[in-house]
């Protein structure tokens, strides 16, 4: 099956690791696990301890310099990334320094043919590997994590979403957190009356406008409140023109 009745390829995700083994991890149920067995995206991976060259398989060693800990060797993870190339999609590092993901660049990543996603371990990967790949690097917050795979699949996660036909509802993708600089406004279900705390009747009055409008308004005043940063973003986009009501 191609993308979006094209001739493309599904979008590729190749994920350069030392544990292939936790791919597809939960990225093999829910949504982005049906998309993956309709074949609406592919999941790769390249084992980087298979290109060690020693008889002990080693991927890293002491830093030059001195200090804690070891590093990734420039030997091994630059011919895992060399048998990477021909693979679809930009090189992406997941490394804590790198610009933070977010809504627009999973967009971004969407519409490429894939990616190639590379996980680094310890203290991280020689830098000359990253200087010579051209590597962007991706960070998913201000936290340490033991490595890259974690990262990679809220990458994957994130992105592999907004593939056409990955998700059920396409209209439910315009309504979530970040899309447009807003939060998203609250959710409620059955049954209507829970602890003493009631559905807002707005919800219950079949009037489509109201509705609308009740969850703009939440959304607006749920993101000035806890997110100023993207508050003063949207109210921008407004004043520019460049974010519709609606």
């Amino acid at each position: 099956m191609t993308r979006a009745g094209t001739d493309r390829q599904p979008w590729t995700a190749t994920v350069l690791t030392l544990f292939p083994e936790a791919f597809p991890g939960l990225l093999g149920s829910s949504l982005a696990g049906k998309g993956l067995e309709r074949d609406l995206w592919r999941l790769e991976t390249l084992d980087i301890r298979g290109f060690a060259r020693d008889k002990h398989r080693s991927v890293d060693d002491t830093p030059f310099g001195g200090g804690a800990g070891m590093v990734m060797r420039p030997d091994v993870v630059g011919a895992a990334v060399e048998a990477s190339a021909e693979s679809p999609g930009p090189l992406v590092y997941l490394s804590p320094r790198g610009r933070t993901f977010d809504q627009a660049m999973a967009r971004e990543f969407a519409e490429e043919p894939g990616l190639r996603l590379l996980c680094g371990r310890y203290e991280g990967i020689d830098e000359r590997v990253l200087e010579a790949s051209g590597a962007r690097e991706v960070s998913i917050g201000d936290y340490v994590l033991s490595g890259g795979e974690v990262a990679a699949q809220v990458v994957l996660d994130a992105v592999v979403r907004l593939l056409p036909g990955v998700m059920g509802n396409e209209a439910s993708g315009g309504d979530e957190s970040f899309e447009g600089d807003l939060l998203e406004y609250p959710h409620y279900t059955r049954p209507a009356e829970w602890q003493g705390r009631s559905v807002p009747e707005v919800l219950l009055s079949g009037h489509h406008e109201r509705v609308r409008q009740w969850r703009r308004a939440r959304a607006e005043d749920i993101t000035e409140r806890r997110r100023p940063d993207l508050w003063h973003r949207y109210l921008e986009r407004r004043r520019t023109g460049g974010n519709e009501e609606g």
